[in-house]
């Protein structure tokens, strides 16, 4: 028995004798093994704390007194992790005060004895102390099996036999797998063969471990079918009954059901995606024999609930899924019902409505003869959705993007119907908000294109590919140089300069728009502090850049932007932040204080695109701002509503706002500027954005754009 540093066998208790002494350790070793113990050894602390962690032994006869680690040390690792009735410690020590002996047995050794070893004295002291580390847990055992049963009073409980084979199952038991008293033997089949075969064989892996005295008890959470053919969720316990020897003979337990938990979702109570996969199933394997027979998913993902939870919360985000689910069920005509779990027959038509994500609902439609009935509910749906919702006392208004897919007839599988509906949403998504799209063939290879670039963005971001372009920006009296609008471009390896209309509305769908954007503002901070060093920059030169809202509502924005303007020593008053009018009178209350955050840390922000018809100019005065870019179509407006530029210019000097002209392309609309009384003018007429070195020579030369105002043409740009 004896084992002098490979495992013993784990039919029998082993103890462990830890000595850095080779002498003593190895004798040690073989007395104990003459008197009928299982024993293994180590040579020191680390050894012995390595042995214990990877197979405990039954008890640790342990040094006090090692060069390497202290046998204290050993024994407060130990304690650490392991109670004195899970791994008894008899300390082996030299001691002679007995102050070290009270010292030891305070940090938790159950006893101890002296060098050199008597080893009948020592056997004896080892054997009462597993004696009473079995009992212990004998008794723990038996309270265990106890707790258990009261517990599980209105669970179903169940008691097995291992020596006869016989299990006894609780009338409760019964009533889970929805079976009668008299429909359920006594045979362990009776619950092996109702349980779901995916999860068939990791119940027998724990249940074998635990009987193996592997674990100290047996729980294993898995489906058992139920008599109507469905499957439930249940949590099944149990603890062994062992003999003298510790051969498991009987095991005892409960069985709880979790279905309602696992198939229903906490926040809507409506059938969740586990559900509807069983459901789905069900659906597919009732039709592909029937062969005639369609279903049709309508997968429902809710417009902006991320802006929902950016601007009110994540509690008024939850408040308005619970009151969409509320709608929808409300919505759905009989033949479209939402259905619980229920215990009809397998065979029965079956139509769910069930939360499968975050935001996004699948309604599953059976029996459906045609496209047309589909789009029909979508339509319905489309139509509820038009009306405010009210949440916690306010209204809100959403609205919902479908994606729609019909099984085929000579049979589709769950996974690619799931697939489809999901493919119809992303177009449906891209489309616009409150569309329908039904899904087709065509579809799959544009998705895999946006899988594709997304890709390629992702890549980009860690490639450091986005970079900043440079508008000029001129003073629209002189036509002088006074700084540039940053705009964001892709320098692709292979595709070269990428279109922002290709590239930015997916960064800002898959969240990259953040820290894309961050990283262009400290590319623009340090481009600025170059221009400041080496040239003579104009009066008043600042350079802006453009924010999303994701941008806005970013935790943390402002120190970060201030932080980047510190490492480039940079004074905020050289960079402005530039947001759409659409953006900024979204939910007015956030982006009202996020702007003035702005602009107490010193930085300028201008209103972009102000006049695309949002209507802003109730709240104009309320925003605060530094400056107007108008948008180019409202300067087209004034070729024959000349009145329309001169009041904006005038609004804005009301409130102490510089006006800026974009878009100009021809002299005429830069002699409107002019007159209108702009202050700074911008667009292709001047120059189109270029990348950093192009913009640099502009500062470097004193850029500057003059009209002959007799004839009203530009003059070739300049050096001043």
């Amino acid at each position: 028995m004896v084992n002098n540093g490979s495992l013993a066998p784990r039919g029998e208790g082993v103890v462990l004798v830890v000595d850095d002494d080779a002498t003593t350790r190895e004798a040690l070793t073989r007395s104990l093994s003459r008197g009928g113990l299982t024993v293994e050894n180590a040579a020191g602390g680390r050894e012995a704390l390595a042995r214990i962690a990877a197979h405990p032994p039954e008890l640790v006869l342990l040094d006090g007194e090692m060069s390497e680690t202290s046998g204290l040390d050993v024994l407060r690792e130990i304690r650490r992790t392991r109670t004195s009735s899970m791994l008894p410690v008899v300390m082996m020590t030299t001691w002679h005060d007995t102050r070290d002996i009270v010292h030891a047995l305070s940090l938790g050794a159950d006893d101890y004895i002296t060098k050199p070893v008597d080893v009948d004295l020592a056997l004896a002291r080892i054997r009462t102390q597993l004696s009473r580390k079995h009992a212990e847990e004998r008794v723990r055992a038996s309270e265990e099996r106890y707790a258990l049963a009261v517990s599980g009073a209105n669970d179903g409980l169940w008691d097995w036999n291992l020596s006869t084979g016989r299990i006894y199952f609780s009338p409760r038991w019964k009533e889970i797998v929805g079976a009668r008293e008299d429909e359920v033997s006594e045979e362990p089949r009776e619950w092996f063969d109702r349980v779901h075969p995916s999860d068939l064989r990791r119940v027998r892996e724990s249940l074998g471990a635990h009987l193996a005295g592997e674990s100290n008890r047996f729980e294993c959470e898995h489906r058992i079918r139920h008599q109507s053919g469905t499957f439930r969720w249940v949590l099944v316990r149990g603890a062994a009954v062992r003999d003298a020897e510790g051969v498991a003979v009987r095991i005892v337990g409960s069985q709880i059901d979790l279905t309602e938990g696992k198939i229903f979702d906490p926040l809507t109570g409506l059938p969740n995606r586990l559900m509807l996969n069983e459901q789905l199933e069900r659906v597919l394997v009732r039709q592909r024999p029937m062969g005639a027979n369609q279903c049709a998913l309508l997968l429902f993902g809710i417009d902006g609930l991320k802006l929902v939870n950016d601007s009110l919360g994540h509690y008024k985000g939850d408040d308005l899924i619970r009151a969409v689910a509320s709608r929808l069920e409300a919505s759905l005509r009989l033949t479209d019902t939402v259905v619980r779990v229920s215990d009809t027959s397998p065979m029965a038509p079956v139509h769910v409505l069930a939360r499968v994500g975050g935001d996004e609902f699948i309604i599953l439609l059976s029996d459906v003869r045609s496209v047309k009935d589909a789009t029909l509910v979508a339509e319905r749906l489309q139509q509820v959705m038009t009306f405010p919702f009210e949440v916690s006392g306010r209204e809100v208004f959403a609205t919902a993007s479908i994606g729609i897919a019909i099984s085929d007839t000579n049979g589709s599988s769950r996974e690619e119907l799931l697939r489809d509906a999901a493919t119809a949403l992303h177009r449906a998504k891209l489309a616009g908000r409150g569309r329908s799209e039904v899904f087709d063939p065509t579809m799959r290879e544009e998705v895999q294109q946006r899988l594709d670039l997304e890709t390629d963005l992702r890549l980009g971001v860690g490639r450091d590919e986005f970079v900043p372009y440079y508008q000029p920006i001129v003073n629209a009296a002189t036509g002088r140089l006074v700084g540039f609008e940053a705009l964001l471009r892709w320098r692709h390896p292979a595709r070269g300069v990428v279109s922002p209309a290709e590239f930015v509305p997916v960064i800002e769908a898959n969240g990259l728009i953040v820290p894309v954007g961050l990283r262009c503002f400290e590319q623009v901070c340090w481009q600025v502090r170059e221009w400041l060093d080496s040239y003579a920059c104009p009066e008043g030169f600042f350079v802006s850049v453009n924010f999303s809202r994701q941008q806005l509502l970013e935790d943390g924005l402002v120190p970060r932007l201030l932080s980047c303007l510190h490492e480039a020593q940079l004074s905020p008053a050289h960079v402005a932040i530039e947001v759409t009018e659409s953006v900024a009178i979204q939910n007015l209350d956030v982006t009202t204080r996020l702007l003035r955050q702005l602009g107490e840390a010193g930085l300028k922000v201008l209103l972009d695109d102000f006049g695309t018809g949002h209507s802003s100019l109730v709240c104009l005065h309320q925003l605060p701002i530094a400056g107007l870019k108008l948008d180019r179509m409202l300067l087209l407006a004034t070729e024959e509503h000349p009145a329309l530029l001169t009041t904006v210019v005038a609004l804005g000097r009301s409130l102490g706002l510089t006006v800026t002209a974009e878009g100009i392309e021809t002299e005429q609309q830069w002699r409107r500027a002019i007159e209108g009384g702009c202050d700074f003018a911008q667009g292709y007429l001047f120059k189109a954005a270029v990348e950093a070195a192009i913009a640099t020579e502009l500062v470097a030369g004193h850029h500057d754009w003059q009209q002959d105002m007799t004839t009203g043409r530009p003059v070739t740009a300049r050096v001043a």
